[in-house]
């Protein structure tokens, strides 16, 4: 995937949503010393090039009552584009499974979980565990978040980058 050219209007622009998503385009325009119409066409072009892929609230997960966080390394016996598609498309249909990535390493891949408690937790692992093709599952437990995702920290985009 190519990257997308940004300059220092497009990061403050990330910046400033990335902080509190439901800014009007006012109150952004304003906070960034430009006028309204060329902060939208601005937006509009971040949204339609898939810079902005959405707007989400933060929801603190333990006053929802999901009290358990972790981290499941897993791998599958064979690992091949066919094996990939398949996890891939059967991990979506799990939705205690907040993140998967496919990683390099030990492991195929990284999974975040959450749950209400370890019962809950248990069930959802059962449940993975029917996955054909995988081989180990293990699992890292969350103590204490230290840092959460606060937004990626953008950059403008040097010539020779893009």
């Amino acid at each position: 995937m190519r990257r997308v050219i940004l300059d220092t209007k497009d990061v403050q622009i990330l910046d400033a949503l990335q902080k509190d998503g439901r800014l009007t385009n006012a109150e952004l325009a304003q906070s960034l010393g430009m006028s309204p119409s060329p902060c939208w066409r601005r937006v509009q072009r971040l949204e339609q090039i898939g810079v902005i892929r959405g707007y989400h609230a933060d929801v603190d997960r333990q006053r929802v009552g999901l009290g358990v966080l972790a981290f499941v390394r897993a791998s599958i016996d064979s690992f091949s584009e066919v094996e990939a598609s398949r996890f891939a498309e059967r991990i979506q249909g799990f939705e205690h499974v907040v993140a998967c990535y496919q990683v390099a390493g030990e492991v195929d891949y990284l999974l975040q979980i959450v749950a209400a408690d370890l019962d809950s937790y248990e069930s959802t692992v059962v449940d993975l565990r029917r996955i054909p093709g995988i081989r180990s599952m293990h699992t890292m437990f969350v103590l204490n978040e230290i840092k959460s995702p606060a937004g990626l920290p953008v950059r403008p985009t040097l010539e020779d980058e893009a």
